[in-house]
């Protein structure tokens, strides 16, 4: 599995199955009963494969899978990592913040010029913020470059539980 270099965060793939999508379902159910590496859920068709809580750290990645059947005789499989959902609630609250505060800098700043008064503490503002931006980019890079030894054993299994069923 290769995870590219793109400005992605949350990198995703989509695989083809040769077997049928109820049998993949199950599969990944059996796996769960006995599997003390990774935790496993499943709701409906979506397969959630998680690191276990006593091995998890702060970036530690989940694999959500989706299986469904584009028509009778071809099932594929949709996969999406991702830190914990706490995590990436974490991060795009944050980014909103960061967000909704620049616009209403601009908005401060352009009143503060129509008004011809110093524009030079909201300039400063956005500066300041463009750099909070930057920064909560790079930590999410950072975080998946932590985490990506951990997707690659998620899609190990994935594969293995897969191939046990072929």
């Amino acid at each position: 599995m290769e995870i590219s270099n793109d400005i992605v965060l949350r990198p995703r793939f989509f695989q083809n199955l040769d077997i049928p999508s109820e049998e993949a379902l199950e599969a990944f159910e059996k796996t769960a009963k006995t599997c003390q590496d990774f935790k496993v859920s499943r709701v409906d068709h979506h397969i959630f494969i998680r690191i276990p809580k006593k091995d998890q750290h702060f970036w530690s990645p989940q694999l959500h899978l989706e299986i469904y059947d584009i028509d009778e005789k071809q099932p594929q499989l949709k996969g999406l990592f991702g830190p914990s959902p706490t995590v990436w609630t974490l991060f795009m609250f944050l980014h909103f913040v960061v967000a909704t505060l620049f616009i209403a800098t601009v908005v401060w700043m352009y009143v503060n010029i129509r008004l011809d008064k110093s524009y030079l503490i909201p300039v400063i503002t956005l500066f300041f913020l463009f750099i909070t931006w930057f920064v909560l980019y790079f930590a999410g890079r950072l975080g998946r470059q932590a985490g990506k030894k951990e997707m690659h054993t998620l899609y190990i299994f994935m594969e293995n539980t897969l191939n046990s069923v072929r």
